[in-house]
């Protein structure tokens, strides 16, 4: 049937399973001379469909199939006018792609592995420069990035995480001056964040955790003015807390955990720039002083539910115009006591994590006021004095840890009324009094509660006893005159007091 269809353009048959694709028959003819567009995503396919070599074709999307081994030159042939290419999840260990004209390439989540293709950076291919999305993400690449990359003209993005790549980074990657999405997450890479982000105003999205880099963070960084997520988190960097990032208007996103940072959180970032933020995450450094009452008062995106779902995209719209599909950047959080990887959610998710760390002194009341907060985390530091009542007031909040600090005073009971939380850790402090119940409060154990010898109530073993003194005695007769209750106890007395004179003489 399909061959009959000679002046087909657009064929998009993706995200149907149950789909066979049958090349058999040779004494079918399959020409298809006007196609430009195929899509044959999640169809279950496992070798490619030779039928569709046509010197017209401009955009071929495989993704999602079972697809193995490499892409043979005589399937190629006729893929030169190829300029997106789209073969992510499948079992590919391919060593080079076709086409020469490529400008979005998607080898995603496959087996590829060895030193990164030579031939997508490779200067004997001039016309490979003009490739604006590169991702060759979750995949077995090893060894460095070639300096060849940077013969590219500029792109949009370059997304080579969660590979086993390692060296130092490339000064020039700092440079591509149309750079969106630069993501080198989950690798090996040593040595120092190059301080090459002059002209980078266009950066929204800043990718380099879970490595072994050192040093300092570059001052440079200030440059990139459309930065929305920085994550820097998990590495070895030594440095206090930059100034400059209260300079940026549009971060949301600033995750700098389990580094080497110390020192003091600086007046500066209390300024209204960081308005934007949404979720800060400080744990697992050396960070000291107290906190900043003006820096909560002016976390706004903190204050305001999120108006509208944001997806981090920087090529959607402009590949995939008939049917736009989104580059989601994973991130991964510690919430509810779990590391997650936060995708689509992380879009609506607000947290503040400043655990394991030094911070000392009264937690602010104004923390009351973030009442977007959905995870709250000051574990393991210094803080002293009661828990703000205020915390009643933060109505989205699902996990609550204040654990392993020298927190005093009772629980107030305003966090009862917090409908959402599933999570309450408040162990290892110095509360005193009754736990409060109601609400969620009747579903955590005792794990939530354990360390506070002054803690007494369900569900600790310990029973609350009466500290406020004996009360007086009740007088007996309290009823109206005519009562029989009254007239009851006072023959009870009588009885009682003659027994009393009668023993005394018998004795």
């Amino acid at each position: 049937m399909l061959s009959k269809l000679t002046r087909l353009e657009v064929l998009d048959v993706s995200n149907n399973s149950l789909l066979s694709l049958s090349t058999s028959g040779n004494d079918v003819n399959y020409s298809f001379p006007q196609l430009t567009t195929v899509r044959f995503s999640g169809c279950s396919v496992r070798q490619f469909p030779s039928f569709f070599q046509t010197s017209k074709l401009q955009s071929l999307d495989l993704s999602n199939n079972m697809i193995s081994g490499g892409i043979s030159k005589w399937e190629a042939e006729g893929w030169e006018g190829l300029y997106l290419l789209d073969l992510s999840h499948n079992f590919l260990t391919m060593e080079q792609f076709p086409g020469n004209n490529l400008e979005y390439l998607n080898l995603d989540s496959n087996l590829l592995q060895g030193p990164i293709l030579s031939n997508c950076f490779n200067p004997k291919i001039p016309i490979l420069k003009e490739l604006t999305v590169i991702i060759i993400s979750k995949n077995k690449l090893t060894g460095n990035i070639p300096s060849s990359i940077c013969n590219l003209s500029s792109p949009d993005v370059l997304d080579l995480s969660e590979n086993r790549l390692s060296g130092t980074i490339p000064d020039c990657l700092g440079n591509f001056i149309r750079l969106e999405t630069f993501d080198l997450q989950m690798n090996n890479f040593i040595g120092k964040i190059p301080n090459s982000f002059v002209n980078n105003s266009g950066m929204i999205h800043l990718l380099l955790n879970d490595n072994q880099l050192e040093g300092l963070v570059p001052p440079s960084l200030a440059n990139c003015t459309s930065l929305e997520l920085l994550n820097l988190g998990n590495n070895k960097l030594t440095d206090r807390f930059p100034r400059w990032l209260a300079s940026l208007p549009s971060l949301q996103i600033l995750i700098l955990r389990f580094n080497r940072f110390y020192g003091s959180l600086p007046h500066s970032i209390a300024s209204s720039n960081f308005s934007a933020l949404r979720i800060i995450d400080l744990s697992g450094n050396e960070f000291t002083g107290t906190l900043s009452t003006k820096l909560l008062q002016n976390l706004r995106a903190m204050k305001d539910k999120p108006k509208k779902w944001l997806y981090f995209s920087t090529f959607g719209a402009v590949f995939f115009s008939e049917g736009s599909v989104f580059n989601e950047i994973p991130v991964n959080l510690t919430t509810k006591r779990l590391d997650m990887e936060l995708t689509k959610t992380l879009a609506i998710f607000v947290s503040m994590d400043l655990s394991n760390n030094q911070f000392c002194g009264k937690i602010p009341e104004d923390v009351g006021q973030l009442i977007s907060l959905q995870m709250l985390n000051f574990s393991h530091n210094n803080f002293t004095g009661p828990i703000p009542a205020s915390f009643g007031n933060l109505v989205a909040l699902e996990s609550l840890d204040l654990s392993s600090n020298k927190l005093s005073g009772r629980i107030p009971s305003q966090i009862t009324e917090l409908t959402f939380l599933e999570v309450l850790n408040v162990s290892n402090n110095n509360l005193v009094g009754p736990i409060p119940h109601g609400k969620q409060f009747d579903t955590f154990d005792n794990d939530s509660y354990i360390g506070n010898s002054g803690l007494c109530g369900l569900p600790l073993s310990k029973q609350c006893v009466n500290i406020e003194g004996a009360k007086p005695p009740t007088p007996l007769s309290v009823e109206h005159e005519g009562s029989k209750i009254a007239f009851f106890w006072r023959v009870v007395m009588l009885g009682y007091g003659s027994g009393v004179v009668l023993g005394l003489s018998l004795g």
